[in-house]
């Protein structure tokens, strides 16, 4: 069963084949106004906790390491909840997950995107 979700940075303009747009950062993203941020669910739990999120410091050196700790902390109650309600909702639109990093290789967004796409098969 496939599933169709999509990453994009939180700045970058909403298009309408961004589907439901999810925000998975558990800071709001700065600079934008939350009346003008278009995004349909905001999903803090799903973002790494604030322990990890520092200690990763968007470092690529610690990539490996981070996607390893972030997948543990997806094992919670309240995550697999979450990754669940984002599965089924994905099995009939896109999904695209806004995260705020410069980094467009080395975020939470791509370990969730490749997770829901993994728990979906």
């Amino acid at each position: 069963m496939g599933v169709n979700i999509r990453i994009k940075r939180s700045y970058d303009n909403a298009e309408s084949t961004d589907g439901y747009r999810v925000l998975v950062d558990r800071l709001w993203p700065r600079g934008l106004s939350k009346a003008s941020f278009k995004y349909d669910e905001w999903y803090k739990a799903l973002a790494p906790s604030t322990e990890l999120r520092k200690w990763f410091g968007h470092d690529p050196n610690k990539w490996s390491e981070f996607q390893k700790r972030y997948l543990a902390e997806l094992n919670g109650d309240e995550q697999q909840k979450q990754l669940n309600a984002l599965i089924e909702k994905a099995k009939n639109s896109t999904i695209t997950l806004l995260f705020s990093a410069k980094d467009t290789k080395h975020n939470q967004a791509v370990v969730l995107a490749a997770e829901l796409k993994r728990l979906a098969r």
